[in-house]
């Protein structure tokens, strides 16, 4: 029987990832002027190169980027090959106008398999997506004070109920932040693309990608499962404050694995 739960659980695992790298990163100016966000250094490494690694580290075997803002870097930094994941690229023209549900939406035609949603202003440990490699999951924190934007409300199961647009507490319910990394089973990806669809034909190009999921969690017709980040350091990186922190949490690291050289690398400060 362990047996039996355990090859039922490896079939189910994902080994694709799909990372947001479309926006100008504005609020990270100057050192986003010249260069993306995502490669932005953290204690002298990409926060690119980072998550890159931590895939790497959790056996995904292929990578989609949807990018936008100085684009030919990402692509240059990265390649198409990193050990033995592939690496994918899909721009989008319009990333001065749109917003995550437009990248989202872009890559309803290229990813049609189960696989891991990330934004690429993240660092964390890499054994922190252990059990987000399985279908239909959502990584969430407790709230702190360095915290805004989307909330979810889960039950005793864990299952997320309710997603909020804020971090305030409401009859004294609790709440947790999302970290924005999801996974989806391939059905779930089709109700999404859907609801994307039906979004972006009505022109909501500068909405945001938990609109949707709210809704369809709201109709039923999405489950996610609620998965703490809070065993060990995370961080989104915004502003320049967020990145005086983030420096904090993650120190220099010397290994002797092979990391991506060679290319150009953007100073954090």
């Amino acid at each position: 029987m362990e047996m039996t739960l355990k090859k039922d659980r490896a079939s189910k695992r994902i080994t694709t990832a799909l990372l947001l790298a479309a926006g100008t990163g504005s609020r990270l100016l100057p050192l986003t002027q010249d260069s993306p966000k995502c490669l932005t250094l953290v204690n002298e490494k990409p926060i690119l190169g980072r998550l890159v690694e931590n895939l790497r580290l959790q056996g995904f075997k292929r990578l989609v980027i949807v990018t936008g803002y100085l684009s030919a870097s990402i692509e240059e930094y990265l390649g198409t090959m990193y050990h033995d994941m592939v690496i994918e690229y899909v721009h989008s023209p319009f990333y001065k106008t749109t917003n995550n549900i437009y990248s989202l939406w872009m890559a309803r035609d290229i990813i049609a398999e189960p696989f891991v949603l990330l934004e690429s202003d993240l660092v964390f440990d890499h054994s922190l997506l252990s059990e987000m490699i399985y279908p239909d999951r959502l990584a969430v924190a407790g709230i702190r004070e360095w915290m805004n934007g989307t909330t979810v409300t889960i039950n005793d199961d864990q299952k997320v109920i309710e997603f909020k647009n804020d971090t305030a507490a409401f009859n004294d319910e609790i709440k947790y932040k999302t970290v924005n990394i999801y996974s989806f089973s391939l059905n779930s990806w089709k109700v999404i693309s859907k609801r994307l669809n039906e979004h972006i034909n009505d022109e909501k190009v500068k909405g945001y990608y938990e609109t949707v999921f709210s809704e369809l969690v709201d109709e039923g017709k999405l489950s996610l499962q609620a998965v703490s980040f809070d065993e060990m350091p995370w961080y989104e990186i915004d502003t320049l404050g967020d990145l005086t922190e983030a420096v904090k949490l993650f120190p220099i690291v010397v290994s002797a694995e092979k990391t991506i050289t060679n290319r150009p690398v953007y100073e954090s400060a």
